[in-house]
């Protein structure tokens, strides 16, 4: 069984709804998630906002929190995680928003990744994983792998 299958079935076993809020990997976990047969039973929507225009326009990130923190931070994430809920008809809501590469800083460098896990009844939990410059496209698969394994914890816990 995929990772994607496993979390579409702990969301099932909870009746639970599921979101996305996705920077850096473009839509990578709703995509894995809608491959699985049966997802409509549990995928809501997903929101891809890659600028910080789209951060605020769709899920309501403020504008003084991007300003103060950036757009690749944890105060960021949790709050993409708490607007796509605000947004959608889920009960789960994960966000990832970080610096897939080439490129980045000595402040914020080339594989730092924030990611967010908030449910209707838990507020956003946030954590920054560093993968390193693993190259654009391994950064970008490990960000959605570590998204959908916390979409899975959060449906067998919460």
């Amino acid at each position: 069984m995929t990772l994607a299958a496993a979390v579409l079935d702990a969301l099932k076993s909870r009746g639970w709804m599921a979101t996305a809020a996705e920077s850096c990997t473009g839509g990578m976990v709703m995509a894995a998630l809608t491959d699985v047969p049966g997802s409509s039973a549990v995928v809501d929507r997903g929101f891809v906002t890659y600028t910080n225009a789209a951060k605020q326009q769709m899920l309501g990130v403020s504008a003084a929190t991007l300003n103060a923190h950036g757009a690749v931070s944890e105060e960021v994430a949790r709050e993409m995680a708490a607007g796509a809920l605000r947004h959608s008809d889920a009960q789960v809501a994960v966000a990832i928003t970080g610096i897939a590469g080439p490129g980045g800083s000595e402040h914020k460098p080339e594989g730092r990744v924030c990611f967010a896990i908030a449910t209707e009844t838990t507020p956003p939990v946030s954590e920054t994983v560093e993968f390193g410059p693993l190259g654009r496209d391994k950064v970008r698969s490990a960000a959605a792998e570590k998204a959908l394994t916390l979409l899975q914890i959060a449906a067998n816990t919460a």
